[in-house]
């Protein structure tokens, strides 16, 4: 198939274009290189923002010169920090970015959609493990956007997509070196390029309503993420798709401390860590319920924590 993967050049994107190339598709990268990185790929890539105003009429220039079999949407803003500090600009970006290539897509009659959503569209589940039915009560901006973005791709079924959502946990880890995360966005490369520069990694809040007091997340490698797209493109070809939105994680939570430790092992560095006020938007705890994609895609996650942790800090 010929896919349009925006987002392409960042750290989650161009593992998805490699495995996606590998896996015999043919990819095409629109990105704004804001956190991408161009040298990260070797297939066509075009510089865009599909926020901006002319973003349908260059996306409509591109799917004709293309024809797109299907789209692999992944560029969006995900701080949940700075969703806080400046909601208006996530949701210029990440829906009206979204609003963009759904109007593009419904133009040239493109109706396969894999879209790049969130765990944080639950906020905070009072359960052990969140599955797929749980209510969606977002508590930041960002969480909001994806949640939105969802009602967005299912309202679109209307002129005919077919529309999936993978609904991301906690993204880390590196499949080829050349493909790091150099945004240090989340815990672990942040805390990585806090070792080394020789300084401390920061614990965002010890008062949680956990064992160590820490945030639990499930940590998925971004190897397996990738993946997991591929098997979404090949779902949106079955006529027979009961479901329209999967959680992409492992099924086990880690606390904050507890991959600080594994990075100590991974590092050789028996580092002290520094403890600091919470983050606005960060719930106690976040682990998914993984039974759905593994039962209907075929898809589990091979990679755990030690292999996460030791394959980010070889790359950095």
């Amino acid at each position: 198939m010929k896919l349009l993967v925006t987002g392409g050049a960042g750290y989650i994107g161009s593992h998805v274009v490699r495995s996606a190339e590998q896996n015999g598709h043919e990819c095409v990268v629109i990105d704004n290189l804001s956190t991408g990185v161009s040298s990260r790929i070797s297939c066509p890539l075009v510089q865009l923002d599909l926020a901006a105003p002319t973003a349908v009429a260059d996306l409509n220039a591109l799917m004709k010169e293309h024809r797109f079999d299907a789209v692999i949407h992944l560029a969006a803003r995900k701080q949940v920090g700075e969703s806080v500090q400046i909601p208006e600009t996530y949701y210029l970006d990440n829906l009206g970015g979204l609003a963009n290539l759904l109007l593009a897509m419904k133009a040239n009659d493109v109706k396969k959609l894999v879209f790049s959503s969130s765990a944080a569209t639950y906020g905070m589940p009072d359960v052990d493990k969140v599955d797929e039915d749980y209510p969606g009560r977002p508590i930041n901006p960002y969480g909001e956007t994806k949640l939105i973005g969802e009602w967005m791709v299912k309202n679109a079924k209307v002129w005919g997509l077919r529309g999936v959502n993978l609904r991301y946990f906690n993204v880390a880890g590196c499949g080829p070196k050349e493909l790091a995360d150099t945004a240090a966005l989340n815990l672990i490369p942040i805390a990585i390029n806090a070792l080394k520069a020789g300084k401390a990694p920061i614990v965002f809040g010890t008062d949680y309503p956990t064992p160590d007091g820490s945030c639990i997340r499930d940590y998925v490698h971004v190897q397996d993420l990738a993946e997991a797209h591929v098997a979404a493109v090949d779902y949106l070809e079955r006529d027979d798709r009961p479901f329209d939105t999967f959680n992409v994680g492992t099924g086990e939570g880690a606390s904050v401390i507890q991959v600080l430790d594994q990075l100590k092992i991974s590092s050789g560095i028996n580092f002290e860590y520094q403890i600091s006020d919470r983050r606005a938007g960060d719930p106690p705890r976040l682990v998914a319920k993984v039974e759905r994609i593994q039962e209907v895609l075929g898809f589990k996650a091979k990679h755990g924590l030690e292999e996460i942790v030791s394959s980010a800090w070889a790359a950095s």
